[in-house]
This record gives structure tokens, C-alpha cells and sequence, in this order.
């Protein structure tokens, strides 16, 4: 079946029904990941975003339970250069096509995903329609121009948990049981249980996943919870997990955070975590032209020198100059030079923009898990 997809900007695009039938609306952006594109459709992160794959064939390998980030894929919608009808690994229980159509996820392939990344480095990423069947281009590219912005979107909501769980309670059985087999070992264990208040602005599951494996029992919160419940638990630390849409739109989760950081208990945060902590100490954020979303970016932690490889999924960036004098810039993309980590100087807080718990990507930077640790430890 025929399905186009429209951009806001009037550009649209002719391709093959690749999914569910039906239309899906959303920020349309790309990753450059090669493979992962199970992770990154249940990456809670994209949520009401329609990710565009720059890898030429995706599906080859098809979709297992193991591989999954969340309980179902979360992006608005999937674009791909070439679907791949076969599933070629002996861990997959499926085809990503049966993926995508089961979970209601409406996709287009046989489009040139090359002319529209560079459609959307050029311009800047843009609202989008995917529509299948016979359908009127000129009406898309309407109906994207009506579409909600990122700017000032409370996604969250969307994507947290609804109620406080703990993670050993809840932890899928097939995902820990392929991670155990296939993911990097800690360097170290804690010397005795820890415990970990995790705040759920939409969270990977492999973060969970570090935690528990660095000996941390992690008890995690939906977004608007008080930071009073979490304290109540008694701590050793605090995470603030990634999640999708505009830090700034998310007052309850700022407030809550500069709380916390009042307690003076160990902090880290990753991705949207990294962000609400930057408002929460009295920086601003900005919105990316087209973001920074693949498994090969570059990022120079400054205090050694060394350039770590890094998966990332992000469309907002802290200010630097916006922070204050006991904040200090840890990490920085060597692609744009934006800000992607931070440290406090006098409190034991920090946190990164891009995702050392990898799935899809690199574990350069999987020690942050044992900083953190360490800074339980300590305390």
C-alpha cells in the first residue's frame, strides 16, 4: 500500500506502507544509528516523534522481547530508506513489520531518507504527517502545519509510570536474562545494597538495568511524585532518568528537583534528568536546531581530555553561559560544542546529556554509573 509522508514546510514524500495502516503526526527527526532500532522505537524519549533511520536497511534482524526499552514502542511514528522482509538472528521472535503493525505504529519505507536528513539539517527538524492509502499531500502538509510544537510540550505525562514501583519487583524476566548474558559487567559492585529514588520522566529500562547490576535496589517514582515521598525512602541517592519533550514546560519536576538538591544527597541524571537538573540549579535551555540522536557522537570530558563515543537522544541543550559560578560544564559535544555534562562544586551533583547505559550504542561512558556509586559510598 502507498503512503506519503508531509512536512510542514510543504515538502512531502511518496513511499511504501511499512507499518499499521492508518496516519501518525509528530516531530519528524533522524537517527544515525546503525542498528538498535528496537531500542529506539521503545525509547521513551520519542515520544510524540517520528524518527527517521539513516541506516539504509532496517529490520534485518528482526525484534525480541530482550531488546526492548520500555513495556511498548513509544515513537508517533517510523520512516525507513529500505524494510528488510526477512529477520535474520537467531533471537528474534519476529519481524519488524509484525512489530510495527501489532503495536499500531504507522511507518513508511522506499522514501530517501538521505534527501530528507538533509531536508531536515538545513531547515531544522519539523512537524510531519505519515499517511497511508490514497491521501492528499496538500492536506498532510496542512494538517502537520497544526500540529502541537515541541517548545512548551509536557510529554511526560505521557510516558511516566503511575505509580511507585521497585524495580527488582518489575523488571522484565527476558531483558534481564539477555542482559546478564550479552551487557558489560560493572567494574565494581557497592560494598552493600544501596538505595536508589529514581525519578520516571520516561526511563530506559538498561538504566534500571546499570543500577541494579552496580548492587543498587532502585524504588522509582512517577514524574509529579513530591520530593518529599522520595526522601522518605531514605535514599542514598537520587536519579532523574531521561524522557521526552521540553524541560522547560515541566515546572512540578523542576521544583521538585531543587528540593532535592537542597538535601545534599548523591544526584545524576541523564538526558532530560540532565536538563530538569540544569533548570533546577538556575541555568535555561534551548531547543536544537535538529538535535543530536544516533550512537557516534563525540564528547570531550575536559577534565582528562579523552573523547568518549556516545549514544544520544536529545532536542534540547542546557545554556552555559546561564549556569551559575558553583555549576561546572564537565563534558562538551565536539560536533556543535553544546553542553553535555555538569558537576556541582560544593554538592555531590551531576549529571550528562547523552545515555552511558548504551542500548543502542558504545559503553564508553558506562563508568558514570561507578561515579555515582561511589558518591553514595562516600556518603
Amino acid at each position: 500500500m502507498n503512503a506519503v509522508l508531509a512536512l510542514e514546510d510543504g515538502t512531502w514524500y511518496r513511499g511504501l506502507a511499512a507499518g499499521a495502516l492508518g496516519e501518525a503526526a509528530g516531530e519528524v527527526v533522524f537517527n544515525t544509528s546503525m542498528t538498535g532500532y528496537q531500542e529506539v522505537l521503545t525509547d521513551p524519549s520519542y515520544a510524540g516523534q517520528i524518527v527517521t533511520m539513516t541506516a539504509p536497511q532496517i529490520g534485518n534482524y528482526g525484534v525480541t522481547a530482550g531488546d526492548a526499552e520500555s513495556q511498548a514502542p513509544r515513537v508517533a511514528g517510523f520512516i525507513m530508506r529500505e524494510e528488510s522482509p526477512l529477520a535474520s538472528n537467531w533471537r528474534a521472535d519476529g519481524t519488524l513489520r509484525d512489530y510495527l503493525v501489532r503495536h499500531n505504529i504507522v511507518a513508511i519505507s522506499d522514501i530517501d531518507t538521505r534527501a530528507l536528513t538533509r531536508v531536515l539539517r538545513s531547515a531544522g527538524v519539523m512537524r510531519g504527517v505519515i499517511a497511508t492509502g490514497q491521501v492528499d499531500p496538500e492536506q498532510l502538509v496542512e494538517k502537520a502545519r497544526a500540529i502541537r510544537k515541541m517548545e512548551g510540550s509536557d510529554l511526560v505525562r505521557e510516558v511516566t509510570c503511575d505509580r511507585a514501583y521497585e524495580w527488582r519487583d518489575r523488571a522484565p524476566a527476558a531483558g534481564d536474562a539477555d542482559h546478564a548474558e550479552f551487557g558489560l559487567a560493572p567494574a565494581r559492585r557497592a560494598s552493600r545494597r544501596l538505595r536508589v529514588a529514581a525519578y520516571d520522566f520516561g526511563v530506559k529500562w538498561n538504566i534500571l538495568r546499570r543500577l541494579d547490576a552496580y548492587g543498587c535496589d532502585v524504588h522509582v517514582f512517577p514524574a509529579s511524585a513530591p520530593a518529599r515521598e522520595l526522601l522518605a525512602t531514605e535514599p542514598d541517592g537520587i536519579f532523574l532518568s531521561n524522557g521526552p519533550g521540553d524541560p522547560a514546560a515541566l515546572p512540578y519536576a523542576i521544583d521538585n528537583v531543587r528540593q532535592l538538591v537542597q538535601s545534599d544527597r548523591p544526584m545524576f541524571g541523564i538526558c532530560l534528568g540532565h536538563q530538569v537538573l540544569g533548570l533546577a540549579v538556575g541555568g535555561e535551555t534551548f531547543k536544537l536546531k535538529f538535535g543530536h540522536r544516533g550512537a557516534n557522537h563525540p564528547v570531550k570530558e575536559l577534565s582528562s581530555g579523552k573523547v568518549e563515543i556516545t549514544s544520544q537522544n536529545h532536542g534540547f541543550a542546557v545554556d552555559p553561559g546561564s549556569l551559575p559560578s558553583d555549576v561546572k560544564v564537565t563534558h562538551l559535544n565536539l560536533y556543535d560544542g553544546t553542553v553535555e555534562g555538569f558537576r556541582h562544586t560544593s554538592k555531590p551533583i551531576f549529571s550528562v546529556q547523552y545515555h552511558p547505559e548504551a542500548s543502542p550504542g558504545p559503553h564508553d561512558a558506562d563508568y558514570l554509573f561507578q561515579q555515582f556509586l561511589e558518591s553514595m559510598e562516600k556518603r
